[in-house]
């Protein structure tokens, strides 16, 4: 009886074993590998296009400690870089073009979908304005002046920031690339890793979520759109489609509803594989009556943004309008939102900023949406974005619309609030003592830096209450 059970395996042709991949298998593969290509282009030309360091430098920093499921490929695939049309090309299958990223002014690298060629870079959207040149003026808007001796203990802020880079006071094996901290709207401490500086762009991961949150703000105190109406998704607007009732403000607290397959719903799609905003971030089905369940997502954010867009109308305007209406006023002249290949923006990651421009943003959020005499969010945004609202996240930390509270967090005072990141991108508000801190790292995967802790050292280093304006 057992020989008869074998005889059918061993009458198998040779070709067909256990360890041979079916054609589904090796079609998984080959995706994956077009995944890797598409964040090894993604991140080189950004890199270097956006924040000037070179290929050596991202493969020795922002390539290593990615997602381990993508982490092999990305070093293996060879990479090649035109200077000159500002474009990398990564292989990865012998039947299939690179997968390519084009670098544009303001707009940063666009990858193209996955199986497009070199001739799909003629129409990628562009924005080819000029920033301004305000670093002749004073500090916040320009760089004037920007520098001030702290009141406090300046050794003991020196201390607690120093501790930042390669020590384990605030987390095992992170890597902090810069920090700024910011006491009564002056720089009064600033720092480094080698490489950096005051003028190099990151990837601000999850921080552009909350940029995309003032975005909405500002969108709003112009009267382009109502946060607490449902948001004119394009896509859901069929008669019968419940999803037409998610509110932007629900978007922006993350409590659309929406599935996600994972906490953050891996955007890889969208991120890595060349999708634009409409196909990968519109499809989802609702799982549970929006306002009713906090499930983190990376859609919801996107959504908000494709939302205001169409509420926006001309194309020309929705790619002009992070710059003209927040980004420039600001003084955020080296921020960079970048856009999928149909110019949708991805403003739930994708955006390339340096330490001192969310800074500045810090400083608008501090000072509840005014800058510099001029009110750039709606009287009270601030407070509302920061207020918890339905259903909130387990642990520390509590969540208002695109803002993580720390009003939980061990050693921090009650109204500190935060933006906060991949890869430990942290811009931290305390509007009580006049502080913003920005912290800026390229973490490996699972190697967490502290903002509490971090923040509470750095407090120690300061005078108390923030002065009267």
């Amino acid at each position: 009886m057992r020989l008869a059970l074998l005889l059918p395996l061993l009458l198998l042709p040779a070709a067909v074993t256990a360890q041979d991949p079916t054609p589904l298998e090796r079609e998984r593969a080959t995706h994956a590998r077009a995944i890797a290509a598409g964040y090894k282009a993604l991140t080189l030309c950004s890199v270097q296009f956006n924040a000037g360091r070179t290929a050596t430098q991202a493969q020795a920093l922002e390539l290593v400690g990615i997602y381990p499921d993508y982490q092999a490929d990305v070093l293996a695939l060879d990479a090649v870089v035109d200077a000159d049309a500002r474009t990398v090309s990564v292989s990865f299958d012998d039947a299939l073009p690179p997968r390519i990223a084009a670098w544009r002014p303001n707009l940063g690298c666009a990858q193209l979908p996955i199986g497009a060629g070199v001739d799909a870079i003629a129409a990628l959207p562009r924005f080819d304005t000029e920033a301004p040149d305000l670093d002749d003026r004073p500090w916040p808007v320009g760089e004037r002046d920007a520098i001030a001796t702290p009141r406090g203990d300046a050794a003991a802020l020196e201390a607690a920031v120093s501790a930042a880079f390669d020590t384990p006071n605030y987390g095992e094996g992170h890597a902090t690339t810069g920090v700024i901290v910011l006491q009564d709207g002056r720089i009064v401490a600033e720092r480094y890793r080698d490489g950096f500086g005051p003028h190099t762009s990151q990837r601000t991961w999850s921080v552009a979520k909350s940029l995309a949150g003032a975005l909405v703000g500002v969108a709003q105190a112009a009267g382009a759109l109502d946060p607490a109406q449902p948001a004119p998704v394009p896509e859901w607007q069929a008669p019968g489609d419940p999803r037409s009732a998610i509110t932007i403000d629900q978007l922006l607290r993350m409590s659309s509803g929406l599935h996600s397959d994972t906490a953050g719903n891996r955007t890889d799609a969208l991120y890595f594989g060349g999708a634009t905003v409409a196909e990968s971030a519109t499809g989802g089905p609702l799982v549970h009556p929006p306002g009713t369940r906090f499930r983190y997502a990376n859609h919801d954010s996107v959504l908000a943004v494709h939302a205001l867009r169409a509420a926006t109308g001309d194309e020309a305007r929705a790619l002009s309008r992070p710059f003209t209406d927040l980004f420039w006023p600001l003084g955020m002249t080296r921020t960079v939102a970048e856009t999928d290949w149909r110019g949708g923006f991805v403003l739930s990651s994708q955006v390339w900023s340096t330490a001192r421009d969310l800074a500045r943003f810090g400083l608008l959020l501090q000072q509840d949406g005014m800058f510099e005499g001029r009110r750039l969010l709606p009287d009270g945004w601030v407070r509302t974005a920061t207020t918890p609202s339905g259903p909130q996240p387990e642990g520390d930390l509590g969540y208002g619309a695109t803002l993580w509270l720390m009003q939980r967090a061990p050693g921090v005072p009650a109204d500190t609030f935060a933006a906060m990141g991949n890869r430990g991108q942290y811009v931290i508000v305390v509007p009580s003592r006049g502080v913003v801190l920005v912290r800026r790292g390229e973490d490996p995967t699972g190697k967490r830096f502290d903002p509490a802790l971090f923040t509470a050292a750095v407090l120690a280093g300061l005078d108390g209450d923030a002065p009267r304006r």
